[in-house]
């Protein structure tokens, strides 16, 4: 395993109740250090759970370092650092079985991390437990909120991390080709999700993509069995509409059923959102609105790069970039809405 050319140390401090860390025979927890990165990875053995990270960025030269985990999840957007010069960035990360999907594989037990960026160096790597009073924020959606397994996908529950400080983490069960019919009846989703509701956990639900043949009674029930059976555990619905699909009408707007969420029985999916958000008194980020001025803004060409146009001809599902770009708008909803503390998110 090739180490870094810095002379530094990278470690990784755990807490002695981790039983899955074996001990040295002095019954000290081990320490994991260089060993366990190259120049472009960590892998911490760890159980599943809630873990703050610390790094130090920087070396010799100048740098620029972004942070990923998981499932290809951001965890810290891209940072420069001048040669000669560190600089302390931290986040709180989510570790789970299945580390993507629910409904996916299980993945590589422990803490995976991949160092990016046009010219990554680490110095220093802590991770520690978080505490328990640790804000987290649950994702439940479909394709375009989800861990993505591979490229050129990304939902934009994936990038959200990137967005938050130490402090904060986001748990995303979101799941491709959900309904809110499929969610609510699948043990692996609902069934998993709920029982780890604790009280203050924001929950995100962004359910229409796939339910196209839902009549409007059923969805707006099942909206009101998730805000229901959140609020049962102590936690914080929030409601959200769903992005928009790259749909253009002859006159550069999206003012039509495919676009704007309206399925085949005539069910605006957008609509209904708001008003069960307004009738439980549930804060609504209105996703649908937002993504439809940004589309419209950068026009039929434009706007390619931030769906899968140019890649699949795709214009449901997201690019990396257009991915990012979306969970920055939910960054700023949040922050709008006084759901996170300002100081918990990354704004610059």
């Amino acid at each position: 395993m090739r180490r870094f050319s810095l002379a530094v140390s990278a470690a990784l401090i755990l807490s002695a109740c981790l039983t899955a860390v074996p001990a040295h025979a002095h019954d000290g927890p081990r320490a994991l250090g260089i060993d366990d990165c190259t120049a472009t990875a960590c892998h911490f053995d760890v159980p599943p759970g809630t873990y703050d990270v610390r790094l130090l960025l920087g070396g010799d030269a100048d740098s620029s370092t972004a942070v990923s985990g998981e499932t290809r999840r951001s965890l810290l957007p891209e940072t420069p650092v001048a040669a000669g010069e560190r600089v302390a960035r931290s986040f709180t990360v989510d570790v789970r079985t299945p580390e993507g999907e629910p409904t996916g594989p299980d993945g590589t037990p422990g803490l995976d991390l991949a160092l990016g960026g046009s010219a990554p160096a680490l110095a220093d790597i802590r991770v520690t437990p978080a505490a328990r009073h640790t804000r987290r924020i649950l994702l439940i959606g479909d394709s375009t909120v989800c861990d993505q397994p591979a490229d050129p996908y990304s939902g934009w529950g994936q990038q959200l991390p990137q967005f938050l400080r130490k402090g904060v983490s986001v748990a995303n069960y979101a799941d491709s080709g959900e309904s809110t019919v499929t969610y609510l009846g699948n043990p692996r989703l609902w069934g998993t999700v709920r029982p780890l509701i604790r009280p203050g956990d924001l929950v995100l639900v962004q359910l229409a993509h796939n339910d196209k043949t839902t009549d409007e009674a059923t969805y707006r029930t099942n909206l009101e069995t998730l805000v229901a059976g959140v609020r049962d555990k102590g936690g914080r619905p929030v409601l959200v509409t769903p992005i928009v699909r790259r749909w253009f009408n002859a006159d550069g707007t999206l003012n039509n059923d495919t676009a704007l969420l309206v399925n085949g029985l005539g069910v605006d999916h957008p609509a209904v959102i708001r008003s069960v958000a307004a009738a439980e008194h549930v804060p609504l980020i209105d996703l649908t609105a937002k993504t439809k001025a940004l589309v419209e803004s950068l026009g039929v060409e434009g706007s390619k790069a931030i769906y899968l146009y140019n890649e699949k001809k795709d214009n449901t599902h997201t690019s990396v970039h257009g991915a990012t770009v979306y969970a920055g708008l939910v960054r700023d909803e949040l922050l709008a809405r006084h759901l996170v503390p300002r100081g918990t998110v990354r704004v610059g």
